[in-house]
């Protein structure tokens, strides 16, 4: 009877143990938001030795990676010494006394321990030139280009503050104006954009996302190097940042399947915006008007005019009410939109197109009838 009430406690003891080494044991190998935030990560608590991801990108992740297999490699020992600590009844210190499952799982805590050092110091020979991501950046290079010379083109141009980036450090993925990079727990894959096939291969649509309580769209691209010896990988990123992801890129992203791509609620009425504007009359520029840049985006013509057009009669109450807008056209129609936008109630996005705003430049009230698109005079 005492004998089956021991065996029981020390069962619930190692069970218990179990699930909360397991838990924290997880955590540290895929962090949740809880911890990143927190800073309770491989990349936080060795920041010292791992350097800068900013200025030294390559190296940064080459220690990270080293580092990682290291400190994952020991976890199976730490289960066995925390164990014996909290459980002494089960003589885990005693090697005398020690089961055949227990002796076996030492053995294979210690062997892959062992093999993790190996591994780390095989990496570091060389100063690193036997690191799998030595190894890949040499294949990037080609004949008679040194790794070295790759990771510092990557270095350079992942300083730029006009790169695209999502994700987190350990699971981020970053394009350049020459390269495709996703980094993952134990790998950095990279890929030269003149040299890669990008192919949308799928899509995930959730229903509730936890960063904002809203439904989300995850899509899934490959990115396959021509070059050979290196493996296609995979990128994963909101629906919502595909814009801006498709303007770091300078090869085309296929979608073969017709997958169907969810849009932001400002690019859905960006396109209405769009639609309705094209419907209305065209404002033709006296021949002394002269077309100069949006002065919102600086990158392409002003191509639009605020003319009064609707029904709405002049007068009255101001603040509800469309004003004839006597500014020279300064905006094209994507920044006109983006501004209409803005102004409008988030909370009620059924009410834009139906709404008003001010003109951003001399602040007279117009609605979406009043956009003209504009034509040089002949």
């Amino acid at each position: 009877m005492v004998y089956s009430f021991a065996s029981s406690e020390n069962d619930t003891v190692l069970v218990l143990y179990t699930f909360i080494y397991l838990f924290f044991a997880g955590c540290f190998v895929a962090p949740p938001t809880e911890f990143v935030s927190a800073g309770v990560t491989i990349q936080n608590l060795l920041s010292h030795w791992l350097g800068s991801e900013d200025f030294h990108f390559i190296y940064y992740h080459i220690k990270r990676i080293t580092a990682t297999v290291i400190i994952h490699s020991i976890l199976p020992l730490g289960y066995y010494l925390g164990l014996g600590l909290f459980a002494p009844e089960l003589s885990l210190y005693n090697l005398d006394q020690l089961s055949i499952l227990w002796s076996v799982y030492l053995i294979f805590s210690l062997v892959l321990l062992g093999f993790s050092l190996l591994l780390a110091i095989y990496w570091h020979g060389g100063n690193w030139d036997n690191h799998p991501l030595a190894k890949e950046l040499k294949l990037l290079g080609g004949e008679g280009n040194s790794w070295r010379s790759v990771a510092s083109s990557i270095n350079v141009e992942f300083r730029r503050v006009d790169k695209f980036t999502s994700g987190i450090p350990s699971r981020l993925v970053a394009v350049t104006d020459s390269w495709i990079i996703k980094t993952s727990t134990y790998y950095v894959y990279i890929a030269h954009q003149n040299d890669i096939h990008l192919t949308l291969s799928d899509a995930e649509e959730h229903s509730l996302s936890y960063q904002n309580q809203m439904a989300v769209q995850y899509l899934n691209i490959t990115v396959a190097s021509i070059q050979p010896g290196l493996k296609p990988f995979t990128i994963r990123l909101n629906s919502l940042e595909l814009g801006d992801l498709k303007e770091k890129l300078q090869a085309p992203i296929r979608n073969a399947r017709n997958i169907v791509i969810q849009q932001s609620l400002s690019d859905r009425f960006l396109k209405s915006f769009k639609e309705f504007v094209d419907s209305n009359p065209i404002y033709v520029l006296p021949p002394t008007m002269e077309v100069e840049q949006c002065i919102g985006c600086m990158q392409k013509m002003s191509d639009v005019k605020l003319q009064k057009n609707c029904d709405n009669p002049e007068g009255g109450v101001p603040d509800n009410n469309c004003v004839q807008c006597f500014c020279r056209p300064m905006w094209c129609m994507e920044c006109m939109g983006k501004w209409f936008a803005s102004r409008q109630d988030h909370q009620r996005p059924e009410t834009w197109l139906s709404s008003k705003s001010p003109c951003p430049t001399c602040r007279a009230r117009f609605c979406v009838l009043d956009v003209c698109k504009i034509q040089t005079a002949q």
